[in-house]
């Protein structure tokens, strides 16, 4: 370890008379520099929320209930007639869509519950649902098609749903009619 280099008397007289006027500060105040404010994430009640929505839906359903081809329609009573006509002619204005083809059972529940809860939070009255008719699926059984069928009718949000025209994806879509709020 290298040695300390020795001051000398003179150096220490000459360092004591360039600070003999110095005075200490007076501390009368202690600063803190203020925290950036951090808005709250209320992180339980998002899990809740989504919980709820998951659990709205249930799996219940037996695949021979629908098969591929067949069309889907659905309404809750009170329904205009003119109204539920105009969705089944693909006459109201689709203001969103959610395709799920390629998505499994538990990702297609949580797209689903996710897509519905921002539409209606949109205000879009109208969406497209596209499930697929099953060609893809092991049993060529339209699984998606089939759990969508009983998810919507579990909503209450949901008014009515109907099989889309072939040009909009036909058997293997759906036109959804959404509550305002």
């Amino acid at each position: 370890m290298p040695e300390k280099p020795k001051i000398s008397d003179a150096e220490r007289q000459l360092f004591r008379d360039k600070l003999k006027d110095v005075r200490p500060l007076e501390q009368k105040h202690h600063y803190q520099a203020p925290r950036p404010k951090i808005k709250p994430i209320p992180r339980q009640r998002i899990a809740d929320e989504r919980q709820v929505l998951d659990e709205m839906f249930s799996d219940d359903f037996r695949p021979e209930d629908v098969e591929t081809g067949e069309e889907l329609l659905f309404s809750r009573a009170g329904l205009q007639t003119r109204l539920m006509r105009q969705l089944r002619r693909g006459q109201l204005s689709i203001r969103a869509e959610l395709d799920l083809h390629g998505y499994t059972v538990l990702e297609a529940r949580q797209a689903m519950t996710e897509f519905l809860h921002d539409s209606l939070r949109h205000g879009d009255r109208c969406v497209r649902i596209v499930h697929g008719k099953g060609f893809g699926s092991k049993q060529k059984l339209p699984v998606l098609k089939n759990k969508v069928n009983a998810w919507l009718q579990q909503r209450d949000e949901v008014l009515a749903f109907c099989s889309a025209r072939p040009v909009d994806g036909g058997t293997g879509a759906l036109y959804v009619l959404l509550k305002r709020l």
